[in-house]
């Protein structure tokens, strides 16, 4: 089996480019990552069992010196962070925060893309915490350090690989002990842009078949249909594209994102020593 023990759990949330950065840490050579993105074994298929997690990585080798995943719920699951100690006490972690309400509009124009909302993001907002739980950072970030150490908990932040995305992953290969990896300008280009479904319908029909293949452990093959080109191309089309405005969030509603949740923020400057409001252009929040 090799070196197949995981050692490396990216926990989200969605939305922060965690699928660019499964891109990227898939192709180092001493990196070995599921093919899947998003195995949910430590919130909702647990049961399975920590063989069959481990299974998972059956492909690692002694070249790998990182054998890791990256779930995007993880960062919110009431659950996983007792179960990841549980089951890999010696793992380092890593989170990517991103501005919360941009975040939030990102969650919302997915979940429209896949049918799973249809009214406004005015509307979503008001129906309750679904698109803003998971910016809820501070919140989650302390029932992982019940468990973790600070030191094994790598966080980057969003604006840094928008801006610099070599900038972004250096640091973190530092910090996970490989070489360094020049990304080449396709790598860089990958990052999907906002897309909106051709058909509402079909987006919803693959992502319910994505969701029925993980129930029945065919994980990986999920992971290689999402990854194709050719997949996205077929069911997405850019938003704004063929002349279409791309939608935009007005600032009335970033600000009820922003009231909400800036106690959560200044809680988390504390936790982690950065001046967030200030990164994130939060003027007298």
């Amino acid at each position: 089996m090799g070196n197949s023990q995981p050692n490396f759990i990216h926990i989200g949330p969605g939305k922060t480019g965690s699928t660019w950065l499964h891109e990227v840490l898939i192709r180092h050579p001493q990196i070995f990552m599921t093919e899947a993105k998003d195995l949910y074994f430590f919130d909702r298929y647990y049961e399975r069992g920590l063989d069959w997690y481990l299974g998972q990585f059956d492909g690692a080798g002694p070249e790998h010196k990182v054998v890791g995943e990256v779930c995007q719920h993880y960062l919110f699951s009431a659950d996983a962070p007792k179960r990841i100690h549980e089951c890999l006490p010696d793992a380092r972690l890593m989170v990517t925060l991103r501005e919360p309400a941009a975040r939030a509009f990102s969650a919302y124009l997915y979940q429209s893309k896949h049918g799973v909302l249809t009214g406004t993001f005015r509307e979503a907002l008001d129906a309750g915490e679904g698109l803003l739980n998971p910016s809820r950072y501070a919140t989650h970030l302390k029932r992982y350090l019940e468990y973790f150490d600070r030191s094994a908990i790598y966080v980057g932040l969003f604006d840094d690989l928008s801006k610099d995305p070599q900038g972004f992953i250096d640091p973190l290969l530092t910090w996970l002990g490989v070489d360094p990896m020049t990304l080449d300008e396709a790598l860089v280009k990958e990052r999907l842009p906002a897309s909106g479904a051709r058909s509402t319908a079909l987006a919803r029909t693959v992502r319910d078949a994505a969701d029925w293949a993980r129930r029945r452990n065919a994980a990986t093959l999920v992971g290689r249909i999402k990854r194709a080109p050719l997949v996205h191309k077929v069911l997405y089309k850019p938003l704004g594209g063929g002349g279409g405005p791309k939608p935009t969030m007005s600032p009335d509603e970033a600000q009820i994102v922003r009231e909400q949740l800036t106690p959560e923020i200044v809680e988390l400057e504390d936790l982690l020593g950065i001046d967030l409001r200030k990164r994130w252009n939060w003027a007298g929040q």
